[in-house]
């Protein structure tokens, strides 16, 4: 079954003569998440970090596990998830403004492609050869994020189509190409 974006035209280029199949931007993806989830961890913990210094709940639960169960009135409940859910929500700030820049920025930059697609020698392109806009990187990393993850039918799909397309190549209109 062809879709209206598999039918649209791509010249190829000399230097890039194949798709990128799955196993090779699997290895890629895990590449970049090495690269980047190893600093966002780190970060992330110190935000936690921060945000529960601040609460002496947290610093008493350290020292006496039983006191939250025991002793922990409203207020240092109220504290202690008012901190929790302040470093949860600067966390997944942070770690979504860092995996745009990171994927989305790389994607549409001179080098069409993040550090792991560049190592294993593939480019994120639309279906003219051409290198992508950020705004195009960017809605191809959403649908990545938010549709191809659901039971990994999004990825699965790239075995089944000529240009071995993910659902989120096939939503911003772009292939990945080998060398």
């Amino acid at each position: 079954m062809e879709t209206s974006l598999e039918k649209q035209p791509y010249e190829s280029t000399k230097e890039y003569e194949e798709y990128g199949g799955f196993w090779l931007r699997f290895a890629a993806y895990l590449i970049d998440s090495i690269i980047v989830g190893i600093p966002l961890t780190i970060l992330s913990i110190v935000i936690f970090m921060i945000f529960f210094g601040t609460s002496d709940a947290f610093n008493t639960m350290i020292s006496d596990p039983s006191y939250m169960e025991t002793e922990m009135t409203n207020e240092e409940a109220f504290a202690f998830m008012g901190s929790y859910f302040g470093a949860l929500g600067v966390t997944f700030l942070v770690n979504l403004v860092v995996a745009v820049a990171y994927f989305a920025g790389l994607h549409a930059s001179k080098w069409q492609g993040t550090v792991g697609k560049k190592l294993l020698g593939l480019k994120v392109t639309d279906l003219n050869g051409n290198r992508i806009s950020f705004w195009r990187a960017l809605g191809r990393y959403l649908a990545m994020a938010i549709l191809s993850g659901i039971f990994l039918i999004g990825y699965i799909i790239a075995a089944f189509t000529e240009k071995k397309q993910a659902l989120h190549d096939l939503i911003a209109s772009t292939v990945v190409l080998k060398k």
